[in-house]
């Protein structure tokens, strides 16, 4: 018999493999001082495009003076206890009933983070005579959801509409064997390619086949649609969405989440999401702080405005030099190249360090080997200057990789690492 701990530390997985030569640059880095389009890293300041701060709430004068002013009344600690058990209050409540009118649903929950949310939404919404059918490149918390579920799943391929109704018609098969019913899941965008799901062609399906339709908007709320309700608003189809879900964590730069639906969703929700029924109630300086995030949100359309010239602007600058970005239909933009381990590695120690460019590296297994995603998030509050350096720093560390300057071993590499950590 093995040691469980052993096993673990004997293989640390695909990411942990290069925790000696990665941690604390690639991952686990260490941005400061305030959020913003410029930060520091390592004590040199850098242009950050790995903060989702969309709108540039985070450090917005009347978001500060909201949070603190909540701070100073309730403390971090207000309410204590489940929201079920002795943490409810009416601003809980009054934000809920916000959010719902907002995003045009009957009702509204709120939840303590975004990716248990998902997960438990997943969990408490189905049981084992039900079928899930969903995008191959789910977010991993809708895919963590998914590995939950005891009955019958399939994924469709990526924004494919022929895919997701062959397996609408295997799930409706099943469904009809086991007495269940069939809940389709697609993200609003999709955060690692920018790319939006495919909701209306979704909800056209509904016509042929039976079944629920649950989307995660964690990065079309605030910043997609009619006053920033999202993607489902921006493709015309938000009321034929059943289940919507979003985040704090990215427009409305905070932490928390929400789900809204039917009234008697919601309600069964309410008592059967595990991940709320047995956790604190989200603290009152951040549901203070919510309130006043969304009626930011709900009124900013200049920030909208301002953000979408700086996506099109360094989306168009990077076209223009002839980088590949995908199909992104977002703010996300991701800058896809071919390299190796090692090459990314040095590639993005020089972006950050001699260019002053911070960005997230995406690379196996969220994506195929050989790949390499250069991934930015454009804001309200980067400037055409944070654009114009961070293209022409981009052309150059092309041109080097492309001209074989990264080409050294990933053990090379390594020994680079640790004698700058020394």
């Amino acid at each position: 018999m093995k040691d469980i701990f052993e096993k673990r530390v004997n293989n640390m997985g695909p990411l942990g493999r290069y925790k000696d030569m990665a941690e604390g640059f690639f991952v686990f880095p260490k941005l400061t001082g305030e959020i913003g389009s410029r930060m520091y890293y390592r004590g040199k300041e850098v242009i950050t495009w790995s903060v989702n701060n969309y709108l540039g709430l985070a450090n917005h004068p009347e978001v500060r003076k909201a949070d603190a002013d909540a701070a100073a009344k309730y403390g971090s600690a207000y309410p204590m206890g489940a929201r079920m058990m002795s943490g409810q209050t009416d601003l809980h409540s009054e934000l809920e009933r916000q959010l719902a009118a907002f995003v045009e649903k009957q009702a509204a929950y709120l939840l303590n983070f975004g990716y248990q949310g998902v997960i438990s939404i997943i969990d408490a919404l189905v049981d084992r005579t039900d079928v899930i059918v969903y995008d191959s490149e789910s977010h991993g918390c809708i895919v963590d959801g998914v590995r939950l579920h005891f009955g019958k799943k399939f994924a469709y391929n990526h924004n494919d509409p022929k895919s997701l109704e062959k397996k609408l018609v295997r799930a409706t098969q099943e469904a009809e064997k086991s007495d269940g019913g069939i809940l389709v899941i697609s993200e609003g965008v999709f955060g690692m390619r920018g790319t939006q799901g495919i909701l209306r062609e979704i909800v056209a399906l509904k016509k042929k086949f039976k079944f629920r339709f649950f989307v995660d908007d964690a990065h079309g709320f605030g910043v997609l649609g009619k006053s920033g309700m999202g993607t489902g608003s921006e493709q015309g189809v938000q009321k034929e969405i059943d289940i919507y879900f979003s985040t704090f964590a990215k427009a409305m730069a905070s932490t928390g989440a929400f789900v809204a639906a039917d009234q008697d969703i919601i309600d069964y929700l309410q008592y059967n999401m595990r991940s709320q029924m047995f956790a604190k109630s989200l603290q009152m300086v951040l549901v203070a702080g919510a309130i006043k995030r969304l009626e930011l949100v709900k009124n900013g359309d200049d920030l909208r405005a301002k953000l979408w010239h700086n996506v099109h602007s360094l989306q168009k600058g990077l076209r223009d030099a002839g980088f590949d970005l995908g199909f992104s239909q977002s703010c996300v933009t991701p800058v896809c190249l071919k390299g190796t381990v090692a090459e990314v590695v040095l590639l993005t120690r020089e972006l950050r360090e001699n260019y002053g460019i911070f960005c997230s590296i995406v690379v196996y297994p969220v994506i195929p080997k050989g790949m390499i995603i250069l991934r930015l998030i454009p804001t309200s509050v980067h400037t055409q200057e944070d654009i114009d350096l961070t293209v022409n720093a981009f052309i150059e560390i092309r041109n080097k990789l492309d001209g074989g300057y990264y080409n050294i071993s990933l053990e090379q590499v390594t020994k680079q690492l640790k004698e700058l950590q020394q």
